[in-house]
């Protein structure tokens, strides 16, 4: 059988065979289907390396429609977020908890237990400039509950204990125990720093007051127990005897009852009382009463000395 090809070309004439390489040829200058629809076209002679790759139909990936390589994709990174350096320095600073010894400005200096940046808990206070030692309760910066409150000693240096009680709000509250000397003391109920309320004082000359208190200050019913025996009984105010009253002179085996007015004795009856039994007896008895009506001489008396009370009030 015999080809005619055209001269110029070498390609059959229209309506010629073509021989098989150039149909080869021809069949490898078609796009090749890769994976994701890339396309590769190649017009390289038949010895060419690439002219012998041959993708398989069904082994050929299509990518879906109207999707965008991942490649091509702008890439957006978020910035990480970090806080100013003065809240980490801030949230070290803040006291919670057991703290060893944290001074102030002033030289103060406190070890204990904190809350919310307060003293809160147990813990110890000292006072440079005055010296002082409180050890006990606290609540959100305050004293509040059972403490111990010391003071230097002038003399020694040594710290003596002043006030040993409880607490409320940075003050006396309570019952506690006050210490003004080495002999003088205060047993009792507190408000606000001040006695107030039933409490017992020991003075230093050894008369011993038993009572009530307002104001820091003896008011109410109360006994006054003197150190060579003698004692009062009856109401106080402003810390001076006021109202009805007894007054045992045990030293002269005497009994005054009556009505005082700050501290004086304005009217009453005196009589004898254990007069045998005391050690310094008056040298003379009492002699008996001689007036007609002496409880109503007494009451007029009386009636008289709280008439300008009751006025006032």
């Amino acid at each position: 059988m015999s080809w005619r090809l055209s001269q110029k070309s070498r390609r059959p004439a229209a309506g010629t065979w073509r021989t098989f390489q150039e149909y080869q040829r021809s069949k490898k200058r078609r796009a090749l289907p890769v994976s994701f629809g890339v396309a590769i076209t190649t017009s390289l002679g038949p010895d060419s390396q690439l002219s012998q790759l041959r993708v398989k139909p069904e082994a050929a990936v299509t990518a879906p429609p109207n999707t965008t390589d991942a490649a091509s994709m702008p890439v957006t990174k978020c910035p990480r977020k970090s806080e100013p350096l003065w809240k980490g320095w801030d949230r070290k600073a803040q006291k919670n908890g057991l703290r060893h010894q944290v001074f102030a400005v002033n030289g103060d200096h406190y070890v204990g237990e904190w809350k919310g940046n307060l003293k809160h808990g147990k813990g110890t206070q000292v006072w440079k400039r005055s010296g002082a030692v409180y050890e006990g309760d606290w609540k959100f910066g305050k004293r509040d509950g059972y403490g111990v409150l010391s003071h230097p000693d002038p003399e020694t240096g040594k710290l003596r204990r002043v006030y040993s009680g409880w607490w409320k709000g940075d003050k006396k509250s309570g019952y506690g125990i006050q210490f003004f000397g080495p002999k003088e003391y205060y047993e009792g109920e507190w408000c606000s720093n001040q006695r107030s309320g039933w409490g017992r004082m020991y003075y230093n000359n050894g008369d011993i007051y038993e009572g009530h208190w307002k104001n820091d200050k003896p008011d109410g019913e109360g006994m006054l127990r003197q150190k060579n025996g003698n004692r009062y009984e009856g109401g106080w105010e402003r810390g001076m005897k006021n109202g009805h009253g007894r007054f045992f002179h045990l030293d002269h085996g005497q009994l005054f009852e009556g009505f005082w007015v700050d501290n004086v004795a304005k009217c009453g009856t005196m009589i004898d009382f254990g007069r045998d039994e005391a050690p310094e007896p008056t040298q003379f008895p009492i002699p008996k009463v001689e007036i007609l009506d002496p409880d109503g001489v007494l009451k007029e008396a009386m009636d008289k000395l709280m008439k300008p009370e009751e006025e006032d009030d």
